[in-house]
């Protein structure tokens, strides 16, 4: 299986692949231990990131481990940031500074702040910019240094962009305009243009659906590990909770493939982006079964 993308940010331990995330993200090697001690300690640096920009909280910030990633998105209405602890963690000691994952926490935060999920045309290198520019912006504000804002990016931004991420340059340039500006310094003389000064936004326009994204959910007593695929050839397994949704999307085509038991055999289930399924227990047949919600 290539990859399941999921939104920002897998190798060996010893390792550093080059794999990206949604947000263009090179994805750093895996810890063994805990960067946040919780939900709530992630959430106290969050809400002094926007008491930095005067900005009430209009999302929920949620930790779901074994995703390798962190992402803002929009799911049945509801503003999310979702994040693996452990894949921050890993963040931090591969830029050497626990400012890398508060700047992550931050670039999220922005996407919710500009606005850029109620489009539902994805990521551009125009809204990944004024993301990173917030990102700097914020940190300034709450005592970072530029070299601990620009940190994460330095180190974990690939250096060529795409049609979505613009190349690790102009990131971290975005985020230095973003710092600087905070400090009071213009860098206007020396640049062409730059992102939108951050602005606090008391009614920002209502959460509409997110493209892309799949919604997968287990209605269960217990955890199980499901398999998916985006050319229904190799599975990779993904451990399913049923306290909280797996979302995902497939990187590849517009669809992929699910099965519950890892065996070529067993039933395979055609996902579409931007649907919600639900893994349930079928009593009819005695087993478990994929359907999806409407």
């Amino acid at each position: 299986m290539k990859k399941i993308v999921l939104s920002l940010l897998l190798c060996s331990q010893f390792a550093f692949a080059q794999q990206t995330n949604q947000c263009g993200i090179l994805i750093p090697p895996p810890s063994l231990i805990n960067n946040f001690l919780n939900v709530y300690e992630a959430g106290a640096y969050v809400r002094t990131i926007l008491d930095s920009v005067n900005w009430q909280k209009n999302f929920t910030l949620q930790e779901q481990t074994g995703i390798n990633n962190a992402y803002a998105t929009i799911i049945n209405n509801r503003r999310f940031i979702i994040y693996d602890n452990r894949f921050l963690t890993a963040l931090d000691q591969y830029s050497n500074t626990k400012w890398a994952s508060i700047s992550v926490l931050a670039h999220e935060i922005g996407h919710h702040y500009e606005n850029h999920l109620v489009s539902g045309n994805g990521s551009t290198p125009a809204k990944e910019l004024e993301a990173d520019y917030f990102s700097g912006y914020a940190l300034a504000k709450i005592g970072a240094s530029l070299s601990d804002a620009t940190a994460a990016m330095s180190k974990i931004s690939p250096v060529q962009g795409n049609s979505s991420h613009p190349g690790r340059a102009a990131r971290v340039d975005a985020i230095q305009k973003g710092w600087y500006y905070a400090k009071g310094v213009n860098t206007t003389a020396t640049t062409k243009a730059r992102p939108p000064v951050p602005q606090p936004q008391q009614n920002p326009p209502p959460p509409a659906a997110e493209s892309g994204w799949i919604n997968l959910s287990l209605y269960g007593n217990n955890a199980m590990t499901v398999y998916l695929s985006d050319d229904g050839r190799n599975f990779s397994p993904v451990a399913m909770k049923t306290t909280q949704p797996f979302v995902f999307k497939y990187e590849i085509y517009n669809y992929g493939f699910l099965r519950l038991v890892n065996s070529p055999n067993a039933v395979t289930y055609k996902l579409m982006h931007n649907k919600d399924y639900s893994i349930i227990w079928n009593r009819k047949t005695n087993n478990w079964t994929v359907v999806e919600v409407k």
